[in-house]
């Protein structure tokens, strides 16, 4: 069946309400005789809880209630290990809860919250993870780990001595990257209350309904049965709200004073309660011969988990798992570590632990090139994965690995000038069309620009992306899918709509099979009450892993249907049957066929129903403990992207001037949406490579506010062709991988690689603020423009 709905630029189904301003955000309900809730947290990193006074606060006119550490059941939640602490007693990083307050208004809650005195036993903390690594240091979770080292992730492939043996050039350098928060548009805000059931009702923004409700029970002592989370619009997520917030906290309280609570944070409030993107160190080394091939890498990545485990664990596997890029590496010695801190937590965040690493390869990458004298673009071209290569982890690469084509669709915007050899090199890998090449065409050269204080340059970044959880963690999705008697259907998938459009891309999966509009398909998602469990909306598994879901319940269901309508217009087989426009009928035969909705309906007259679910499991193996070698992660995307950047030489300063970017989608379900994911990947691209940074001070944060904490604006974000290459995965949906994490990955590198293009120095350390721009280059200068041009 072939509809065309599938792969067209269908009208995302929630575009109405929020252009319009009718959809409804978790702040926006309320319930009469609500309590409002503010939550009292540590100013300490470290410290034990010795005492709480909130006779004050209780005494305040209007204040009902003080929770602290005694009032919770089983006082603990976590996404991997139940580490973390609904109201802390014990105390690991600043912003952990100790206790809550709830009061008639928010006004006199925020006002008892100031009179609850707590004293604390300030104890010893650690901020390095590399400190933290030493055995002088006491573990921070003794009930987890004997040391403050939560995971450690070898990769042993080859024969190191071997590949430095052949290696004709080596180049070696450190790389970090920074704290960076989610910075999403909404807030935390819930609102909580126990329903006619005696049930625990909790409406949220979330990522994953089914695991808030298992967490709520939990901590409350209750069944699963008798918690539902019901999921609001979700103003942004990236990760953020793959753990809990505020949700126990509020559902403690309703369940405690059998009232309904609201909580919201401010967003002082939202930087100390979710999680942060890793901060991470990088050690690289890496060979290549003199013919540009590349034969050896070491790498030692270390990652500060912060607080609590939260999904350290697996995003310092991912690290180690693309810490190569997309290249073919055959003697590898990696070594990731997560470690504990009494930093703030950290946890998942569009990217997941590929997002770091991508700076170090394609630095290298670039480093590797001029040293050997080859353009950019040829190096990776000579090294990049493709059908039948084998990664770091011994996995044999089948399938769609489109990289190829990537890159040769990027290639004539990477020319400069009368660069020849480039231009050759372009012709060697594949001639884009016309109308391409004249687009990406560029005249700029590397330091030539008409205002002498204004450098331009371009820079080229590749990446690769594993979906899903990864190492063989189980990694399920269902959905259910009923055709109804008017002709419509409606999908029931636990799979939350984050922004990401994944509820537009259901109803285009279930109209296509169906012969019907995606307007005929209602999808209803994120209720744990009326929807299956579909995992969390993260990994970038959603169009995959639920599409996948979704077509084999709608096509369960086309089965039955297929099969009554065949026995209906006595058909000897159901293959004689057709779904077109709506209608149901003999193929070739139009005299045979009637609406769909009038066959559904004389089928449900006779006892038939067209209902099915089913469930879809991602292809994964877990790595050996020992040498890393494993399948962990299927299918992988790819992609590539070339920035151009000026940099004020004076100030430091640096704009993005243009973003082309290129991406391995599988197949372009809704091309609107593929754009959209790439824009929305390029602009926080930009954010993690040149602004954002959150600014610590023995754990405490410095710039929890968007006037200090620096995101890109709409003034910052530069012109963004964006492309996509279809090359179907078997295993897909239709073919469809996913987008949303890889789109943004390739951003980083390339402004990296564009600066050192423009000014002759590379940032080693994100983000490249102008202060690390202007210290490189007083560097570079002393040394007279010559030697070693890595920054910091």
């Amino acid at each position: 069946m072939n509809t065309g709905v599938v792969g067209s630029r269908v009208v995302r189904e929630d575009a109405w309400g929020k252009v319009f301003g009718q959809t409804k955000f978790p702040a926006d309900v309320n319930l009469p005789d609500q309590l409002y809730g503010v939550v009292i947290r540590s100013p300490h990193p470290h410290a034990r809880v010795k005492n709480i006074f909130s006779e004050q606060a209780m005494a305040l006119a209007g204040v009902v209630t003080v929770l602290t550490a005694k009032d919770v059941p089983n006082n603990s939640h976590g996404v991997l290990f139940r580490d973390q602490p609904v109201l802390a007693e014990y105390i690991r990083m600043v912003g952990d809860p100790v206790a809550v307050v709830g009061a008639e208004t928010l006004e006199i809650a925020r006002a008892a919250a100031k009179l609850v005195e707590v004293d604390y036993e300030v104890l010893p903390a650690v901020f390095d993870p590399e400190e933290a690594m030493t055995t002088e240091v006491l573990p921070l979770h003794p009930e987890l780990r004997p040391t403050n080292v939560l995971y450690h992730m070898p990769i042993r492939r080859g024969s190191m001595e071997e590949g430095w043996a052949k290696a004709d050039v080596v180049v070696e350098q450190e790389y970090s990257t920074q704290h960076v928060d989610h910075a999403f548009l909404q807030p935390e805000a819930v609102l909580a209350h126990v329903d006619e059931r005696g049930h625990m009702v909790v409406q949220t923004a979330t990522q994953y309904a089914h695991y808030d409700r298992g967490e709520i029970a939990h901590a409350l002592g209750l069944r699963f049965s008798q918690v539902q989370v019901k999921t609001m619009a979700v103003g942004g997520a990236f990760g953020g709200r793959e753990d809990i917030s505020l949700q126990i906290l509020a559902a403690l309280m309703a369940w405690t004073t059998l009232r309904p609570i609201k909580m919201e944070n401010t967003r002082e409030e939202s930087f100390y309660s979710h999680s942060k993107r890793h901060p991470m160190k990088m050690h690289y080394k890496t060979g290549a011969t003199k013919d540009g091939k590349l034969v050896a890498m070491e790498a030692k990545i270390i990652g500060d988990a912060g607080a609590y485990a939260s999904w350290s664990i697996n995003v310092l596997r991912k690290s180690a798992v693309h810490a190569t890029g997309p290249y073919e590496i055959p003697n590898v010695f990696i070594d990731s570590y997560a470690v504990f801190t009494n930093n703030p937590f950290s946890g998942a965040m569009r990217g997941f632990g590929a997002a770091q690493t991508v700076l170090a390869y394609e630095s290298q990458m670039d480093l590797l090139a001029e040293a050997l004298g080859i353009s950019p673009l040829e190096i990776r071209v000579r090294n990049m994965f493709k059908v039948g290569s084998t990664t770091a982890t011994g996995q044999v690469l089948t399938g769609s690995i489109p990289l190829d084509q990537c890159l040769t669709k990027i290639a004539p915007y990477l020319q400069k000038g009368d660069d020849s050899q480039l231009l050759q090199l372009k012709l060697d890998i594949g001639e884009s069309t016309p109308h391409e090449a004249e687009q990406g065409t560029s005249t700029v050269k590397s330091g030539n620009f008409s205002n002498r204080m204004k450098k331009r340059g371009l820079g080229l970044g590749c990446a690769w992306y594993g979906t899903g959880y990864g190492n063989g963690f189980p990694d399920v999705s269902s959905a259910f899918v009923e055709i109804h008697d008017d002709g419509s259907a409606t999908v029931l998938t636990g799979a939350v709509d984050v922004g990401q459009g994944s509820n537009s891309i259901y109803a285009q999966i279930v109209a296509e099979e169906l012969g019907l509009q995606s307007e005929d398909i209602c999808v209803y998602s994120g209720d744990t009450d009326s929807t299956p469990d579909s995992g969390t909306t993260a990994a970038t598994r959603q169009t995959y892993n639920t599409g996948n879901a979704v077509l084999k319940a709608v096509r369960q269901a086309k089965v039955r249907l297929l099969d009554y309508a065949a026995h209906k217009f006595s058909c000897p087989t159901a293959e004689g049957i057709e779904l077109k426009e709506g209608y149901i009928g003999v193929k070739g035969d139009p005299t045979r066929s009637m609406p769909l909705a009038e066959m559904v309906f004389q089928a449900r007259l006779h006892g038939e129903r067209f209902i099915s679910a089913e469930s879809s499991t991602a292809r994964s193996t877990p790595v050996d403990p020992e040498t890393g070698q494993g399948a962990p992660y299927w299918p992988y995307a790819f992609g590539c992207q070339m920035a151009e950047v000026e940099v004020d030489t004076e100030t430091g300063l640096v704009r993005v001037l243009k973003v082309v970017a290129v991406h391995d989608v599988g197949k372009a379900l809704n091309p609107t949406q593929v754009e959209g994911q790439i824009a929305g990947g390029v602009a926080q691209g930009i954010g993690y490579a040149l602004f954002e940074e959150l600014e610590l001070h023995e754990g405490k944060i410095k710039n929890p506010a968007f006037s200090s904490y620096l995101i890109p604006t709409a003034l910052d974000v530069p012109k963004i062709e964006a492309f996509f290459v279809e090359d179907p995965e078997c295993t897909g949906p239709f073919g469809a991988k996913g987008l949303g994490e890889p789109a943004m990955l390739p951003t980083i590198a390339a402004v990296i690689n564009a600066i050192n293009d423009a000014v002759g120095v590379r940032i080693t350390s994100l983000p490249a603020t102008p202060e690390k721009i202007l210290s490189a280059l007083e560097l570079f200068l002393k040394k007279g423009g010559a030697g070693d041009k890595v920054g910091i």
